[in-house]
């Protein structure tokens, strides 16, 4: 697909994994004008269409007409599905899927639903793969780039994706305010990627105002109906204890999103991405910056590399967002947080930052990420 900075893959294993994780607006799920066919049936999914209770199955496409290409009203196997997710709506004149036994099937369009951008939900099942794996030799063609290239390359690669995510904070706040973009992006980040849709299936249901007005973390965690997962997590970040956090930095400040507005407009803008990290954190006065927005924004309720992923994947983009400043020289410079250990391991290996280099920073993170994901979408075309 092409996206605004250029091509982009997605498969149909990333609509698959966005169903069955729940990443969307299910505030908002309508069917097409199928749905006025008949009550279907469904296996190993339990859903409630128009208030009758529906069980069977749920087949997933890009597009309505996949189905007749895959020419799955020919097979047996697809008898029994009532279900049919598309992310892209049909066009007008567009006939719906049928089974075999002539059953039109009601069609579910997801592109509307989505918390995020489709490419950002491409570059997420990107990182899943390659996080999967470490092998020193995916960063062979990059190794061989001249050092004296290098940084350029990754500073290019750090601008395109600090565009991209100013441009997503964009288009949530139109979606759905400041407030409320803001609040959904702290709890997202706050679900690191396991719980990423749990906690935006939170923000929904529980807006900022349920918070001040003294919700309780153990409330949001059993009653959202979001699909916690907690394996391969570790409790310091199991989502009651990140809940638990966020009570806690709303009732230290609740006009944090208010706060994160203001300090928008104060941050200094542009200029330094160039410039030596060492040399650009003093000049943006960076240290003590992060010790004020850890007390003054989030009450010191949350800290460590968690915070600088809050800033850099969500405060930055949304301050840059809402008051149109250009504060890609902070984010390039600031702290490195949680990030792929791939990532962490190849950038010192690489003589870019780390042991002996440059101090290990956001931006340079960010610039091989996207790198990564470049080749990662050669390598699958």
């Amino acid at each position: 697909m092409q996206g605004l900075y250029g091509p982009f893959t997605i498969t149909e294993r990333v609509v698959q994994k966005i169903w069955l994780r729940g990443d969307f607006d299910r505030t908002r799920l309508r069917l097409t004008a199928w749905n006025l066919l008949g009550g279907p049936d469904f296996r190993a999914a339990q859903l409630v269409i128009a208030g009758a209770k529906v069980t069977g199955d749920v087949e997933v496409h890009f597009h309505a007409a996949d189905w007749r290409a895959h020419q799955h009203e020919q097979d047996r196997a697809y008898n029994n599905v009532a279900l049919h997710v598309v992310l892209f709506a049909p066009g007008p004149n567009e006939r719906p899927a049928v089974r075999g036994d002539g059953q039109a099937i009601p069609t579910l369009v997801l592109l509307p639903l989505l918390h995020r951008d489709l490419e950002e939900y491409a570059s997420d099942d990107a990182l899943e793969v390659i996080t999967a794996r470490d092998e020193w030799e995916k960063f062979a063609e990059l190794a061989a780039t001249p050092s004296a290239e290098l940084p350029g390359l990754l500073r290019q690669k750090a601008a395109a994706r600090w565009r991209q995510k100013v441009r997503f904070a964009k288009m949530r706040i139109e979606r759905v305010g400041w407030t409320a973009a803001a609040h959904g992006t702290a709890l997202e980040i706050l679900g690191y990627r396991h719980n990423r849709a749990a906690m935006l299936t939170v923000a929904t249901k529980y807006p900022l105002a349920a918070w001040t007005k003294g919700l309780e973390s153990g409330q949001a965690y059993h009653e959202s109906g979001a699909g916690w997962q907690a394996q391969g997590v570790r409790p310091a970040n199991h989502p009651r204890t990140r809940l638990r956090q966020y009570q806690q930095w709303v009732a230290m400040r609740p006009d944090w999103p208010e706060r994160l507005r203001t300090m928008g407009r104060s941050l200094p803008s542009g200029g330094l991405e160039a410039t030596p990290t060492r040399l650009a954190r003093a000049a943006l006065n960076l240290t003590k910056r992060r010790a004020a927005l850890a007390r003054g924004l989030l009450g010191s309720a949350v800290g460590g590399t968690r915070l600088d992923n809050l800033v850099c994947d969500g405060f930055l983009p949304l301050m840059a967002a809402e008051t149109g400043t250009d504060l890609g020289a902070v984010w390039f410079h600031w702290f490195l947080g949680d990030v792929p250990d791939q990532v962490r391991n190849a950038l010192p290996k690489l003589g870019i930052a780390g042991r002996g280099a440059p101090p290990l920073c956001h931006g340079w993170a960010q610039g091989l990420l996207g790198w990564i994901l470049e080749h990662e979408a050669r390598a699958s075309r």
